[in-house]
């Protein structure tokens, strides 16, 4: 009896379930990529093919960007202390957490596309009165009513109460067609947002792998620093004792000695700072690895380990806007205000709604869908808005207001992006030409040292004549170190802006989408 039942109305359900079917439209402007005007450049008037200082290294637009970038620098160890701030900060880890809920989001609103189904028992223990007065039920032993009558003579004697239970089993299906598309556009903007999400993750991978490439270079650079730093102190004590001597010796003149004093007192000055930045370079360094400070540091850098590439990126700027995960966020934002439009435009037209319910009620289980229990019931509800207080109206608006506010922002971060890749192109080529510079005057004291030295063992010129050689030697190879750290930082900017290669990564290929 029971499968019969099913089968007589299994055409209504098969009917609502076919309605998705109708739902193949949506109102609202489809989107539309923004293009890039054909004027976009990096540097007015340059040649990026050329070399930017002698042979030294060269802007090709045709080198590839990878998604390590970092190992083009040559130190072994920072590749492993890269691959050590990926997995262990936990910034992209709630970045990827973020992404996933993400995907959750679209996946729930698109259920929304298919009918709902459920099933309910609801089981009651009921109890009646017995003096009920005028029509009295005639009650069976096992609580079921045989017959009602009306006493001639008023209200019959009182019967005691009656005592029995009710069953109700239904399957339910509830559906909204998606006639006008306000779920097809919701679910486009959720997937806008997850997109927006993925590439939120990209950039976050990209910032942490250049502030940990940005850092160990520090480390190294600074390192070397203080250690030239050093020597110079060492150089002045030095000198300082020898004036000391000259000057008890009446050769020289306490203004002398004196002047020797602050150069000695300048040079232990100058190294303050630097060991201040090495010890918070150190704490950074801990910190993007996952660690706390007081743990043990487990990177040593030396600046010698790293080598500046010969040839450097320089993408089209058709190919930046589509690899810079920040504007392709923001062409994102522009897909979901987009969508959102939409929503809001289909909220103005009629919603049709379809109910129904197939099931049974009886006093016993085993009677369900006996003697008549089944029912159904199949309800088509249209409802159509006509007069909101201009509600809707208003909120079409402000969705179209935020579609053209995430156009003026992808312009401006369009903008940015391309300053950040001229800026960086600036200084890379001005670094460069500081470098060969710095290299020619550390060589060149370099030089002057060795011959100073030869002479001060021939016994040709006295101590003093060495140590001041050797005090403007290491501060030439500051210079060089500062140099060579701004190009190698340079390099590693250059990287960044153009997108970091993310795309041609593997550790998080399984989370992101590629344009």
């Amino acid at each position: 009896m029971y499968k019969t039942y099913l089968k007589k109305h299994a055409l209504h359900l098969g009917a609502m379930t076919l309605l998705p079917l109708l739902s193949n439209c949506a109102v609202g402007p489809d989107f539309q990529a923004p293009t890039l005007p054909k004027s976009a450049g990096y540097i007015e008037q340059s040649s990026i093919n050329k070399n930017t200082s002698g042979d030294k290294l060269t802007l090709d637009p045709n080198t590839k960007i990878i998604g390590d970038w970092w190992s083009l620098l040559g130190s072994k160890d920072l590749s492993e202390f890269v691959e050590q701030v990926i997995h262990n900060n936990p910034s992209i880890t709630a970045a990827e957490a973020s992404l996933r809920q993400a995907k959750q989001n679209v996946i729930a609103q698109q259920g929304f596309f298919f009918p709902s189904i459920g099933a309910d028992y609801a089981l009651s223990r009921n109890k009646l009165a017995g003096n009920l007065g005028g029509n009295s039920p005639g009650i069976q032993g096992n609580g079921n009513v045989i017959s009602t009558y009306q006493s001639p003579n008023g209200p019959p004697p009182f019967n005691g109460p009656v005592y029995y239970n009710f069953h109700t089993a239904e399957v339910s299906l509830s559906y909204t067609p998606d006639f006008f598309g306000a779920n097809r556009r919701a679910v486009e903007s959720l997937q806008a947002q997850e997109n927006i999400t993925a590439y939120q993750l990209e950039a976050t991978y990209i910032t942490l792998t250049a502030n940990a490439v940005a850092a160990a270079i520090q480390q190294a650079s600074l390192k070397s620093i203080i250690a030239a730093n050093k020597q110079i102190i060492k150089d002045n004590e030095e000198l300082l004792k020898l004036t000391e001597q000259q000057f008890n010796l009446g050769l020289i003149s306490a203004v002398d000695l004196n002047n020797q004093l602050v150069q000695l007192t300048q040079a232990q000055q100058q190294i303050t700072p630097y060991q201040q930045q090495l010890a918070q370079t150190n704490d950074l360094i801990h910190v993007l690895s996952g660690r706390f400070p007081s743990e043990t540091l487990t990177v040593d850098f030396k600046l010698d380990d790293f080598k500046l590439p010969h040839t450097l990126p320089i993408s089209l700027p058709a190919q930046l806007v589509r690899q810079r995960p920040d504007i392709l966020a923001a062409e994102e934002e522009i897909r979901y205000a987009n969508a959102q439009v939409g929503v809001q435009l289909a909220n103005r037209f009629p919603q049709f709604n379809v109910t129904g319910a197939i099931g049974g009620a009886a006093d016993a289980f085993d009677q369900l869908y006996h003697n008549g229990a089944g029912f159904f019931n199949l309800i088509g509800d249209l409802s159509l808005p006509i007069f909101n207080g201009g509600t809707l109206s208003a909120r079409e608006q402000g969705a179209k207001e935020a579609f053209n506010q995430s156009l003026a922002q992808y312009k401006s971060t369009v903008l940015n992006a391309f300053q950040n890749v001229a800026d960086t192109l600036h200084a890379v080529q001005n670094d460069a030409n500081a470098l060969n510079s710095a290299e020619k005057l550390f060589n060149t004291n370099q030089q002057l040292l060795n011959l100073t030295t030869s002479q001060e063992k021939l016994g040709l010129i006295n101590e003093l004549v060495l140590l001041n050689a050797d005090i403007a030697y290491q501060q030439a190879k500051i210079n060089f170190i500062q140099m060579k750290t701004n190009q190698l930082g340079d390099a590693a900017s250059l990287y960044v802006a153009l997108g970091g290669g993310w795309w041609d990564k593997k550790p998080l290929d399984d989370l992101i989408k590629k344009p």
